[in-house]
């Protein structure tokens, strides 16, 4: 009966235009799945494949109904060996017209390649006790891991059923990183949404310098997202002044605590559909600013 009770009362705030914390935020969370589940009716998104420098790489691809073309959310996924494919995300982007595309980056998921995690520990036991050089060797990592981005980039531009000047790039952690390092290049993506861009990272002095940078060339405009309860509320406090210096719609939010945990502050504020609940509305206005756009900020 209690179950039942939670289930109900989960629905009831999933099926509300409401972009703020309930008072029960803690049963709903406690109520979700440990990873996201497709929505009632949603099918699993398709696997496509791209290249990357000669390396074929592969993600996964959902479509709103209809031919298109639409705009489009790149989604970059964090430091996990096995990303999956995001269906809550996929669903609250769907629903506001949005083709989602999750590209798995080298030697993460479905795609070949070393994984960047392997790579960083078989350099840190080569090098115990050269912090510096670790902390560059991260930074390098990440930067070579730029490139499948690039790619997917260009790949979702080719789409048929894509507006390549409507292109929006997000992504959490690791993948916050990436899209920051986009929004230097700028890629004609039209907008960068970082959530937790190297909170779990933030002692490494040489990623926050690069980081800084990336913000300050970015050539787009940014938005970025953090619960207090990240591992790290460094990003806001040392990024957010910098993103915010640009002037509107530049924009940085810290959100009150989500969960218990640093991991549902983390990642699950970013993915789950009880976080976009609460960032939603912030971030589809945000993009209606950036881009001169009148997508839909509220419902499901």
């Amino acid at each position: 009966m209690a179950g039942a009770k939670v289930a109900f009362i989960l629905f009831a705030f999933l099926t509300t235009a409401a972009s703020a914390q309930p008072p029960n935020l803690a049963a709903l969370i406690a109520a979700h799945p440990a990873h996201p589940e497709l929505a009632p009716g949603q099918e699993m998104g398709k696997q496509v494949s791209f290249q990357s420098a000669g390396a074929t790489l592969n993600g996964f691809l959902y479509q709103p109904p209809g031919a298109g073309p639409f705009p489009a959310i790149l989604w970059n996924h964090g430091s996990e060996k096995m990303p999956g494919w995001q269906p809550e995300l996929a669903a609250f982007y769907n629903a506001r017209g949005f083709v989602f595309f999750i590209p798995h980056r080298r030697g993460h998921g479905r795609s070949a390649g070393e994984y960047i995690g392997d790579l960083t520990q078989r350099f840190a036991l080569a090098h115990p006790s050269d912090r510096e050089a670790n902390w560059r060797e991260q930074v390098r990592l990440l930067e070579a891991a730029n490139t499948d981005v690039e790619a997917a980039v260009t790949w979702l531009k080719a789409q048929p059923f894509v507006d390549p000047k409507q292109i929006v790039m997000s992504g959490v952690s690791y993948g916050g990183i990436e899209t920051l390092l986009s929004a230097e290049k700028g890629m004609g993506v039209r907008a960068f949404v970082p959530f937790a861009p190297a909170a779990m990272s933030w002692a490494n002095l040489e990623l926050r310098r690069r980081l800084l940078d990336a913000v300050k060339n970015a050539k787009a405009p940014l938005f970025l997202l953090q619960a207090a309860n990240d591992y790290s509320t460094g990003p806001s406090e040392v990024l957010g002044p910098e993103i915010r210096k640009r002037g509107a719609p530049n924009q940085a939010k810290l959100y009150p605590a989500f969960g218990t945990t640093q991991q549902q502050g983390h990642g699950a504020f970013a993915c789950w559909n009880i976080g976009t609940r609460i960032w939603g509305a912030d971030v589809m206005e945000f993009l209606n600013a950036a881009m001169g756009a009148h997508f839909r900020t509220v419902g499901y």
